[in-house]
């Protein structure tokens, strides 16, 4: 260690920008957190005593500055320019097409491709390796000076690792990923701030906030994905640009992919598809550049957009459509759910004209009346939602809505508990409930009935056949051919799946059971823990909560299930029309006894839910979330926040490959 102040606090920065690096960009890092807050705290104290020698560049002055009135305008050298977009596939090859005739070349191109992030683009500007200025896009030409909130990202390097050329200007997109934008929006709503719609939303919120503590505060991130003007500094392709960038300590997309012919593009694009609902961020897209700069210059740029680059992408997972009527549908457990029914709309390549708004609080939250038009969303499979109202095109006729004080199905008075945001009916004998109790048990993740579909239960029930879930095992032929639309092949059908319900694992009967607060996860937990139904309903409230992740409130939904004596004699008739209850197996291994594994990102040897399985057949225990009882975080691809409190509470991870030999595979 140098004694010399001026060579030790260079020193200090030099390491401190390596191992953030290595944490931040790399996922890698060399160090504890421990030692890296001891460097830290090592810099912080010579720089009190020397402050002649503070550089811009320093890891200490990432806190940003004093809040500001107002941003800059900031100009790009070179104009930050959108992109065309193609919506289909036959819009991609028409790119394909006019870029290959541009050129007059029949061979495929040599494109490069990288997911197209949903987030807020800038500008940062390196001179001599420092980051001088960060900006906005703004309008392409000039953007707003946020260069203290942009230090505040500790993906970005205040001083380049290498290739200090005399002026590097880097354009890239920040984020916010989904982990930390669910925890940003419940922080808002315990403070009683208004929620975000959307993580684009919060990341441009969070860069444009006056006073740079703020930013510093919520967890956003960045990758670059190009340069403007450069002074000492080249490259021959796209490819290389980006692998120079990820030299200098510039994070960049794992995901960035070189490729030859549309066929391949298609290919990639299908892909990143298919994994968009497992990536830790959002992304609208692909984008697809000509890789080779010399052919990028050949093809120059339009107005506003090059001609060598083009936005593939996917079908949008928001809209805005009206609501027609608002109305109210009644759960297996007794809960009104105000419905919005509205005006069709193709979200995600799926028509969608309900969506569901939670309850009261949510609607006055979210100020949603009849008549509104609001912004939609879809993920996946969810359900859609209400994200926001469009306030600006009211008209004055919307209408707000209560939810009735009566249920709609039975007239029987409903109650809201004061604990509880929901409003529930409290006749057990209510239709409606008896009818989602046995939807549910009947659905694929629980008991699996096929061919028992909403509209067969309606007739069930309405009939007289089938009164709770049991009934369904004394169904016969004959009552099942007399009604509607049931020939005997469809019946025997039916009954054939009952059939083969009888033998579903004891976790996924407890699931099946519609126990309150008793997802899948919490059933395996439980089963896994007290290996029989009946163990598990002579379990007093204490005995639950001695359960690694079962908290009063789970821990009291189960006690007053088993309390009632209407839900013991279903059981008992489970029992006696088949329904295989044997007590779970105790783990044929003990090789990964006594050790909680949590799981992250996305895995390619099996599922989560499948390595959860595989981890308590070994006699270990999977957990949900990271804490310090976590023996072993494994993460995949793309880990989230998990992984970030693994290296916070000091837990061991693993790589995939890791686990699967401790688990003997």
């Amino acid at each position: 260690m140098s004694r010399d102040p001026q060579s030790r606090l260079q020193e200090l920065r030099d390491l401190l920008h390596h191992h953030n690096h290595r944490y931040y960009v790399l996922d890698d890092p060399l160090i504890s957190d421990a030692e890296y807050d001891r460097l830290m705290r090592e810099l912080i104290e010579m720089e009190r005593q020397f402050p002649d020698l503070i550089t811009p560049d320093s890891p200490s002055q990432r806190v940003g500055g004093a809040p500001l009135d107002a941003f800059s305008p900031a100009s790009h050298a070179v104009p930050m320019l959108s992109l065309d977009n193609a919506l289909s596939e036959e819009e991609f090859l028409a790119f394909d097409e006019r870029t290959r005739r541009a050129l007059g070349t029949p061979e495929e191109m040599e494109y490069i491709c990288e997911p197209k992030l949903d987030g807020l683009a800038v500008e940062l500007v390196y001179e001599n390796g420092a980051l001088v200025q960060g900006s906005t896009r703004g309008d392409g030409y000039v953007g707003e000076d946020v260069t203290q909130n942009l230090k505040t990202i500790k993906s970005i390097p205040l001083k380049l690792l290498r290739l200090h050329p005399e002026l590097l200007q880097v354009r890239g997109e920040v984020i916010l990923g989904h982990e930390e934008f669910e925890q940003l929006n419940r922080q808002r709503e315990k403070q009683g701030e208004p929620l975000f719609a959307n993580p684009r939303n919060a990341a441009a919120g969070s860069l444009r906030q006056l006073d740079p503590a703020v930013t510093a505060a919520r967890p956003l991130n960045m990758f670059c994905y190009g340069i403007g003007a450069s002074r000492g500094f080249s490259f021959q392709s796209q490819a290389e640009l980006l692998r120079q960038c990820a030299e200098m300590g510039l994070r960049v997309n794992p995901h960035v992919r070189t490729v030859r012919g549309a066929q391949a593009v298609l290919a990639y694009h299908q892909e990143m598809s298919a994994r968009r609902e497992s990536l830790p961020y959002d992304i609208d897209g692909i984008v697809v550049k000509v890789n080779e700069v010399a052919l990028q210059e050949q093809l120059g740029a339009k107005t506003k957009s090059p001609r060598w680059a083009i936005a593939f992408k996917f079908p949008a997972r928001q809209e805005i459509t009206q609501i027609l009527d608002i109305t109210v549908q009644v759960g297996r457990t007794g809960t009104l759910t105000p419905v919005a029914i509205m005006a069709p709309v193709s979200v995600g390549g799926v028509l969608v004209s309900r969506a569901t708004l939670h309850n009261q609080d949510e609607i006055d939250r979210k100020e949603i009346r009849i008549g509104d038009w609001v912004v939609i969303q879809r993920a996946g499979d969810v359900i859609p939602e209400v994200v926001a109202v469009v306030t600006g095109r009211r008209t004055g006729a919307e209408q707000p809505f209560r939810l009735p004080q009566a249920c709609p199905v039975c007239g029987s008075h409903t109650v809201r508990p004061e604990d509880e945001a929901a409003r529930r009916c409290i006749n057990l004998a209510c239709p409606a409930q008896i009818k989602e109790r046995i939807f549910h048990f009947a659905s694929k993740r629980a008991m699996d009935i096929d061919g028992l579909g909403e509209k067969l239960v309606d007739q069930l029930v309405e009939k007289g056949l089938v009164k709770d879930v049991a009934d369904l095992y004394f169904l016969d032929l004959d009552r099942l051919a007399g009604l509607e639309r049931m020939a005997e092949k469809s019946a025997r059908n039916l009954l054939d799946a009952i059939t083969a319900s009888r033998q579903r694992s004891l976790e996924r009967i407890l699931f099946a059971l519609g126990i309150r607060f008793v997802g899948e996860h919490v059933a395996r937990v439980l089963i896994d823990a007290f290996h029989s139904l009946e163990a598990l309903g002579k379990a007093s409230r204490e005995a639950l909560m001695q359960v690694h992740e079962i908290g009063p409130q789970v821990a009291g939904s189960v006690c007053d299930f088993f309390a009632t004596e209407e839900n013991r004699q279903i059981i008992e008739r489970l029992r006696r029309g088949g329904v295989e209850m044997q007590p779970a197996r105790h783990s044929s291994s003990d090789r990964l006894k006594g050790l909680t594994f949590v799981f992250t990102g996305a895995l390619t040897s099996f599922t989560r839910e499948e390595a959860e399985r595989l981890v308590i057949a070994l006699g270990g225990r999977a957990a949900s979330s990271v804490s310090v009882k976590t023996s072993y975080v494994v993460a995949g691809e793309a880990a989230g926040s998990k992984l970030d409190k693994a290296r916070q509470w000091g837990v061991t991870i693993l790589s995939e490959e890791t686990f699967k030999k401790m688990a003997g595979l």
